[in-house]
C-alpha cells in the first residue's frame, strides 16, 4: 500500500537501534576482560565450549536478563535445540543494545557459532552473525555474508542486512538496491524506521516525519526496543522543527514502552533545557548516561550540569569520560576531544581510525573536526565539504562547517553555516550551543563593520 512512498527522497539508510555504538576489540564476555587477554584471540573451537560459554549463569532482573535466563534452560533440556539457541542468540543483542555493553555481542556470537557447527548452512545462523559483525563494526566480513545470504535466500531481513553495511561503510548508493528489496519483500517498523532516516539524512525532514507517523503505527509492545526507538526518532524530528511539546509526548511513549530506555531520556531532557528546565533534565541525563556510559550522554550531562553550576559533579563526569570515551565510542569522543581542545593528536587519531572502517559523513564530520583543532585547516574544509555532500540537516554538521570556514577565512560561508546550525542549536549540547553563538558573533560583527565602512 505505500511503496511508492519508500523511493520519493531517492535512497535509504539503516538505524542502528541504538545510538553510537563503538567499534572496538571487546571484551570476551560482558562487564570484565581478563588480565593480560589478547583481545585479538581466536573464537572457540568447538561447539561443546560456544555452548558453555553462552549458557553461563547469567545475572539481572530486567525483563530481557529473565528472558535469557529462561532461553538457556530451554536449550539445556536439549528440546528445539538449534531454534532455540538462535533465539537466545538474538535475546543477548537485544540485551548488547539495552546496556550499550558490547560484551554481550560476544555472548550472541556464541550462539550462532553453536549452531553452525551442526549446521554451517544455517541461514538464520548466518543472519545473526551478520548483525553481531555489524553491531561490532566488523562491516566488510558483514558485507561478505550478507551477500552470501542474499544468494542463498531472498528474505527481507538478508536484504536489510545487506544495506546496513554498505551504509555503514558510506556506500549509501549501493545500499538502495537492497534496502528497496528488502521493503518489497516485507514492508514493516524496520523498513519505515530506514526510509524516515534517509530522508532525514538527505535533507528531507517533512518526508522524514511523514514516514515515522506510519512507523510508529507499526509499533508493538511485543518488541518494546524498537517501538522506543521509532517514537525517540520520531521526538527528535519533533524537535528539530521546533515542535516541543510533541517531542515531549514522543520521549513520554518511548519510555512507555521501554522504562529508562536512555535515547528518550536524552531526548526528554533536551526538551526540558529547551523549555528552560535545566534542573529536571539532570536525573533524566543521569540515568542515561549511567545506564550507556556513552560519550554523547555524558558530554550532554556534563554540559548540563556546568549550567546548573554543580561544577565538581561536571568534573566527575568528564574525567570518567576522559577514562573511557576512547573505548566505548571513539568517534563521539573524537569530536568531544576536538571540541574541548583536548589530546588533540589523540582524537585525530582516533577520527582516522574510525575512517579506516566506516566512511559515512559523520566519520567524515569527526575527521574534518578533529584536523581543524590541529590545525590543519585545508584538509578540514575538504572533508567537511564531503560530510555535507548528502544534504543532512544536522546542527553538528552545520556548527563545524561554518567554524572550520570561518578558520578558513570564508566569512559569508561560515555564516551560511552558523545561520543554518543556528535555527537548530536545540539539537547541540550546552557547550557547541555556546561556542556557535561565540563564533557566529564574531562573523556578524566583522559584517556589521563592513556595512557600516565608507566605501571606496
Amino acid at each position: 500500500m505505500h511503496k511508492k512512498l519508500y523511493l520519493v527522497a531517492g535512497t535509504f539508510l539503516a538505524v542502528s537501534l541504538m545510538v553510537g555504538l563503538a567499534a572496538l576489540k571487546f571484551a570476551f564476555s560482558p562487564g570484565q576482560r581478563p588480565a593480560n587477554a589478547n583481545e585479538d584471540a581466536a573464537i572457540p573451537v568447538s561447539v561443546n565450549t560456544a555452548s558453555a560459554i553462552a549458557l553461563a549463569p547469567h545475572q539481572g532482573d530486567e525483563p530481557i536478563d529473565r528472558e535469557i535466563r529462561q532461553l538457556q534452560g530451554k536449550v539445556r533440556t536439549g528440546k528445539q535445540r538449534p531454534e532455540t539457541m538462535k533465539r537466545l542468540g538474538w535475546a543477548f543483542v537485544r540485551k548488547a543494545r539495552l546496556s550499550c555493553d558490547p560484551g554481550y555481542y560476544k555472548l550472541a556470537e556464541q550462539c550462532a557459532l553453536s549452531v553452525e557447527y551442526e549446521n554451517p548452512k544455517d541461514p538464520d545462523a548466518l543472519l545473526l552473525q551478520g548483525h553481531i559483525l555489524d553491531s561490532l563494526h566488523k562491516f566488510r566480513e558483514a558485507e561478505s555474508l550478507a551477500r552470501n545470504l542474499v544468494v542463498l535466500r531472498d528474505q527481507a531481513t538478508d536484504y536489510g542486512l545487506l544495506g546496513d553495511v554498505l551504509m555503514e561503510q558510506g556506500r549509501l548508493q549501493a545500499a538502495i538496491e537492497p534496502y528497496q528489496k528488502m521493503i518489497n519483500l516485507r514492508p514493516d517498523l524496520e523498513g519505515y524506521l530506514r526510509i524516515a532516516h534517509v530522508r532525514w539524512l538527505k535533507g528531507d525532514l517533512d518526508g522524514a516525519q511523514e514516514i515515522m507517523k506510519i512507523a510508529v503505527t507499526a509499533a508493538s509492545p511485543r518488541e518494546p526496543e524498537s517501538a522506543a526507538w521509532a517514537y525517540t526518532r520520531q521526538g527528535s524530528y519533533e524537535l528539530q522543527v521546533g515542535h516541543t511539546e510533541a517531542a515531549r509526548g514522543s520521549a513520554e511513549t518511548a519510555l512507555g514502552y521501554l522504562q529508562n530506555y536512555p535515547a528518550a531520556l536524552l531526548l526528554k531532557a533536551r526538551v526540558l533545557a529547551e523549555l528552560r528546565d535545566t534542573q529536571a533534565s539532570i536525573p533524566l541525563l543521569q540515568v542515561a548516561a549511567r545506564r550507556t556510559m556513552l560519550p554523547e550522554y555524558q558530554w550532554v550531562l556534563a554540559d548540563t550540569l556546568r549550567e546548573a553550576g554543580r561544577t565538581s559533579e561536571a568534573e566527575a563526569v568528564e574525567h570518567d569520560l576522559l577514562n573511557s570515551g576512547a573505548i566505548s565510542d571513539p568517534r563521539t569522543f573524537a569530536v568531544y576531544l576536538a571540541t574541548r581542545g583536548q589530546h588533540l593528536q589523540k582524537a585525530l587519531a582516533l577520527a582516522e581510525a574510525e575512517l579506516n572502517t566506516r566512511a559515512d559523513i559523520f566519520t567524515l564530520d569527526a575527521m574534518a573536526w578533529a584536523l581543524k583543532a590541529n590545525g590543519r585547516l585545508a584538509e578540514s574544509r575538504e572533508y567537511s565539504q564531503r560530510s555535507l555532500q548528502e544534504g543532512t540537516c544536522d546542527a553538528r554538521l552545520f556548527y563545524h562547517a561554518g567554524s572550520i570556514a570561518l578558520a578558513n577565512g570564508n566569512y559569508q560561508e561560515a555564516q551560511t553555516w552558523f545561520e543554518r546550525a543556528d535555527e537548530i542549536k536545540q539539537m547541540l549540547t550546552p557547550s557547541e550551543r555556546n561556542d556557535l553563538a561565540q563564533q557566529f558573533a564574531v562573523v556578524k560583527a566583522r559584517e556589521t563593520t563592513a556595512a557600516r565602512s565608507p566605501r571606496n
